[in-house]
């Protein structure tokens, strides 16, 4: 009800002159519909006009928690650092080999690999099919994700997202952007427990039964394979897809490959083990300082995985904001000239916001996908490195991963019906108590606008966005 009454007061302040005792500039028209959201929530907002003036400034030079805008930064980065992204992904694709009588999978960074039934591109079966041909009988299998250091949680993650798709595992072996999907079914009869489909990696105690209305819930203690499920099912509903996080994406990896090979007939005498890389004084950039990282040669390998071009992951990442692929972009820039930790990633990307002015006090950022509570930014500086963007060659392109309002991936549904359907492409971010919407919209006059906005502290974490929304409908509509 909220969002709907500030909407009718953005739509009641478009097409109403103000009185002598109403805000008459277009910012005091801004500011009197943000604070219509009610008292708490803290709102910060830029927008430049195509000039690069400010016409609103609210609140610009104070920092706030981006959540999910902070992959504004790390995809602009991936296409100011990673070459062509247009062309096969050749480099990052994972890669099996045979050691004596064990079978190395070795991740390099990609985020698609799949062990999908189905799969056509960057598949785990090419690889099992590789060994089979080699060998019919091996003894270990190990997944090896040691190009990174063993970092699969960024500092100021919340903990409680660790069993969830949004706070998985973070690995240079990546399979099925490591998450279970546990299928649940009611029973058939109507009423009892409900039934239970996934691949058998961790061990399901199951609590949901049929009955009533569909409310599910799962948890799983950090570094535990037991899997907790609980609720209900409404009797004859359609089955509920739940997509669980991984803790140690490269155990997976290795436990499904060893699951493929032995259904191509292939002996496994050993078990499943994984090769880290802890990480250690080489990963820091202040600890390290100008030494050199030092590489081991490349072992030869057997077959490796070719996944499709950057390209598209870049805008899925953007388009539906994945957490996951948004963290491994971090680090695969951070081994351009580091290690391919959390901390060479970030030196990189200060390095690309010195250049575009962004002064190192607007921001800090702890991780790549915005998941992270210690992240901050001014909404002043995001809008300068927006603008910026915007005079790089691969800005266009960078630019049209970004979800359209009223259209698709996270802005789907919102501005729809409104002015600026179509004509809106921004990143969103949500965390707890923290929202975001950031980028480019055109004006009602045909100019374009760069705008960053962000919102703290919301009370009970109620919703600002219809508060944006309306702010940014009277901004479209005044220029």
């Amino acid at each position: 009800m909220r969002a709907i009454a500030i909407l009718a007061a953005a739509t009641t302040l478009l097409a109403t002159p103000a009185a002598a005792d109403e805000p008459t500039t277009l910012q005091d028209r801004v500011a009197a519909i943000l604070r219509a959201n009610g008292p708490g929530t803290r709102f910060g907002l830029v927008v430049l006009d195509d000039t690069g003036r400010e016409i609103v400034a609210i609140a610009p030079d104070d920092r706030f928690v981006p959540a999910s805008n902070t992959k504004i930064a790390t995809t602009a980065a991936a296409f100011d650092s990673l070459g062509d992204v247009t062309l096969p992904d050749t480099d990052a694709g994972a890669t099996v080999r045979v050691e004596g009588a064990d079978v190395i999978l070795a991740g390099h960074g990609d985020a698609r690999l799949s062990s999908a039934t189905n799969c056509i591109d960057d598949c785990l079966s090419t690889l099992a099919d590789a060994v089979a041909a080699r060998t019919r009988r091996v003894r270990d299998v190990i997944g090896d994700d040691s190009m990174f250091p063993d970092q699969r949680w960024s500092p100021g993650m919340s903990w409680n997202n660790i069993p969830t798709r949004s706070g998985t595992g973070v690995s240079a072996l990546t399979l099925d952007d490591n998450e279970l999907r546990v299928t649940v079914t009611p029973s058939p009869d109507g009423h009892g427990v409900a039934r239970i489909a996934a691949l058998p990696y961790f061990t399901i105690d199951n609590r949901i039964a049929t009955g009533g209305r569909t409310a599910i819930s799962y948890d799983r203690v950090p570094g535990s394979r037991t899997l907790r499920l609980d609720g209900t099912i409404a009797p004859g509903s359609a089955p509920e897809t739940l997509r669980v996080g991984i803790d140690d994406p490269a155990d997976y990896a290795a436990w499904r490959l060893r699951t493929m090979l032995l259904a191509r007939g292939v002996r496994v005498a050993g078990m499943v083990r994984v090769r880290h890389r802890a990480a250690g004084p080489d990963d820091d950039p202040v600890l390290r300082g100008t030494a050199p990282v030092v590489r081991p040669p490349a072992p030869p390998v057997l077959a490796r995985a070719i996944p499709l071009p950057l390209a598209g992951d870049l805008l899925l990442t953007n388009r539906v904001s994945q957490n996951l692929h948004a963290e491994l972009l971090l680090r695969r820039i951070g081994r351009i000239d580091g290690s391919g930790s959390i901390a060479d990633g970030q030196v990189r990307i200060a390095a690309m916001l010195a250049r575009a002015g962004v002064e190192r006090w607007r921001y800090d950022f702890a991780d790549g996908s915005g998941m992270s509570s210690y992240n901050r930014m001014s909404p002043r500086g995001m809008a300068r490195f927006l603008r910026w963007t915007q005079t790089r060659p691969w800005g266009a392109a960078w630019q049209a991963t970004l979800p359209v309002g009223g259209v698709d991936g996270t802005l789907r549904r919102r501005f729809a019906g409104t002015a600026l359907a179509g004509r809106l492409r921004a990143k969103t971010g949500t965390l707890n108590a923290a929202s975001a919407l950031s980028g480019f919209m055109q004006a009602r006059s045909g100019r374009n606008l760069v705008f960053a906005s962000f919102a703290n502290d919301m009370p009970a974490d109620a919703s600002a966005s219809a508060a944006v929304d309306a702010a940014l409908l009277l901004i479209a509509d005044a220029h």
